[in-house]
């Protein structure tokens, strides 16, 4: 890493890892009905798809996102378009992957998604959804709200926080990310978004420090 990016102090460290951990469901990953690869700027999110299709954990796999709101040059085709060629690289056939192009949040990614699926006659009961690690509980509590008739198992890369950081390469940015994504599983079940979480107060804690040291890039605005 240079030394911008290399951006946190040891405290801050412990900070995020104390909310990175909180962020992933820690399910066991096992059998499924179809997996649904959630869009983001993480080209290891479909990297795991093709590993979990090809230890014969689901049949079917949807794709879905469109331009990354942040980051729109990093996929210019969009994000299901980009996670469906790696996945189609790395082994998984074309006929076992369904394209949902359109969503712009994670609402609309899981909606989407289970629309897709009805227009291919596939009525799920039990979910994979990949994510990248950090989004885990996230899209959980999403999924929760907005299709709780489904069993959801959520996965993502198994990836160490230091080894999570390397792979991006960029440790504010992910800092930034562990963060906002921190507020949306708590201001979310207020606006219907998702269902609520149990939040420790060790996390909140972590979370307001964070945000005292200016870690507020992802943060909802006013």
């Amino acid at each position: 890493m240079t030394d911008n990016q290399s951006a946190l102090t040891d405290e801050q460290r412990q900070w995020a890892m104390l909310i990175w951990d909180y962020h992933q469901m820690h399910h066991q990953v096992r059998p499924a009905d179809v997996a649904i690869g959630l869009g983001s700027h993480d080209l290891g999110v479909p990297a795991f798809c093709a590993q979990l299709y090809a230890a014969g954990l689901f049949p079917s796999l949807v794709f879905t996102g469109g331009l990354n709101p942040t980051a729109p040059e990093r996929f210019p085709r969009g994000e299901a378009v980009h996670f469906r060629e790696h996945a189609i690289e790395l082994g998984v056939p074309e006929s076992a992957i369904l394209l949902e192009p359109r969503a712009r949040n994670t609402g609309q990614n899981i909606t989407f998604s289970r629309e897709v699926l009805a227009s291919a006659g596939i009525t799920p009961r039990t979910v994979v959804l990949i994510s990248m690690p950090y989004m885990e509980r996230r899209s959980f509590a999403t999924a929760r709200q907005v299709w709780p008739e489904v069993e959801v198992i959520c996965a993502s890369a198994p990836l160490e926080f230091d080894d999570y950081l390397k792979h991006i390469g960029d440790e504010r940015l992910v800092t930034d990310q562990l963060v906002g994504d921190l507020q949306r599983v708590i201001e979310y079940p207020r606006l219907g978004f998702a269902i609520e979480q149990d939040v420790p107060e060790d996390v909140h804690a972590a979370y307001a420090s964070l945000v005292r040291d200016g870690f507020t890039s992802r943060l909802l605005g006013p």
